[in-house]
């Protein structure tokens, strides 16, 4: 199917199959749902294919050296991917996940692999484990690709509700070689303002130790959970998309201001649902980031406006092919099924345009994964919970 890119506001797409050609187009004011625009000459072609499908909720996507894709699913599912081409294979692997709690939004969540992968066979994931906590659990693929034993636990003590709610955990690497882990504030009023808890945060860790780095804004502190602590004040960190030194996140609003935020070190982005202590129910009628309480809160770069379509992974688009895409952030929407595409001005901290690739979410439905492959193609998943798929989202 061939057709023009439209852009488009908040619609609950139903899943679909085959391939679809389309073609880039116009943008929006920041802060509001996009609007239609005619097609643009300098947009990319896309062409849509399914990689593979079968999967339940695929949370989050790692592309090995051999070219191969391994691929989290909440319900407690690994599966491996024999390529990233469409037609791929799809080989359940073996994992100890017996602890595992998938419940709500909660269960196996995201992954990368660890810096030493090609010679460990080491990856990363997210877990729920039981109803005690969230943890970054390290485990070993397998040489066939059939198994993957848990070698040990990089970090515990993620706040986790038993009703799964807002567990966050999306993970990627900085330039630095630190591990960014954004987190949920599990719906508990006080955890987002509290620097002791490492839930409503994003966690700056070694990967190797998944100790605090010297650098980091509170490596000082007598509390081992703040030492962790790079930003504070979020509500739920779906995304995590790095562009040269700066990091941004996607991250989810009650009922209206998604946002994505420009971390900056030791900042507060002002989500206090406890109302600066004085209550312990969790208010979600505060503002997303509060000024008039934290007058130093960072505001942020992009915010959804009076919707919410729940955002999810973001990342980056860079090469020639994408043509007036290339530096672009994108990001899935569960709630909007959608891909929003984000075009950053020069100095990467205000949003000034908005696109929606219409047929693809009018197609597949629910959006979560996004991960650009080295390939350049992006890859992205669905989360509709019955034949989920990989998609590869291809430009010329």
């Amino acid at each position: 199917m061939v057709a023009a890119l439209l852009l488009a506001s908040c619609t609950s797409g139903s899943p679909g199959s085959g391939e679809s050609s389309l073609s880039g187009s116009g943008g929006s004011s920041p802060s509001t749902a996009p609007s239609t625009t005619p097609a643009g000459s300098d947009s990319p072609r896309l062409t849509v294919r399914p990689v593979a499908g079968g999967l339940e909720h695929p949370w989050d996507l790692a592309f090995l050296p051999s070219g191969q894709m391994l691929v989290t699913e909440r319900s407690g599912r690994l599966s491996l991917l024999s390529s990233t081409r469409p037609g791929a294979q799809r080989t359940p692997v073996a994992a100890d996940l017996d602890s595992l709690n998938a419940r709500g939004e909660g269960g196996l969540m995201g992954l990368v692999l660890m810096p030493d992968f090609a010679t460990s066979r080491h990856f990363l994931t997210c877990e729920t484990h039981r109803e005690v906590d969230i943890r970054l659990v390290v485990r070993k693929l397998s040489p066939d690709g059939r198994s993957a034993d848990r070698v040990r636990d990089l970090l515990t003590g993620l706040p986790v509700a038993g009703s799964g709610r807002h567990s966050g955990c999306r993970m990627d690497y900085g330039t630095d070689g630190m591990l960014y882990v954004g987190t949920g504030d599990t719906a508990d009023a006080a955890v987002p303002q509290d620097r002791s808890s490492l839930g409503g945060k994003v966690l700056r860790i070694d990967p190797r130790t998944g100790r605090a780095p010297a650098d980091n804004p509170y490596a000082s502190s007598s509390n081992a959970g703040e030492r962790l602590v790079w930003t504070y004040g979020h509500r739920n960190v779906q995304g995590v998309a790095v562009r040269g030194s700066r990091v941004y996140v996607a991250e989810h609003g009650p009922d209206k201001n998604d946002e994505i935020n420009l971390l900056r070190k030791g900042a507060n982005y002002g989500w206090d649902p406890s109302k600066g202590g004085s209550q312990d129910d969790y208010d979600e009628s505060v503002s997303m980031t509060d000024t008039d309480r934290f007058p130093d809160a960072v505001a942020a770069v992009w915010s959804s406006g009076d919707m919410t379509e729940a955002i999810c992974a973001a990342t980056f688009l860079t090469g020639k092919q994408w043509k007036n895409w290339d530096g672009a952030l994108v990001t899935t929407a569960l709630k909007g099924s959608k891909l929003l595409v984000l075009h950053l001005d020069s100095s990467g901290t205000r949003v000034i345009s908005t696109q929606a690739p219409k047929p693809v979410n009018e197609a597949y439905g629910r959006l979560r994964a996004a991960r650009q492959g080295p390939d350049g193609a992006l890859y992205v998943t669905t989360s509709n919970g019955s034949d989920d798929r990989v998609l590869r989202i291809s430009a010329g």
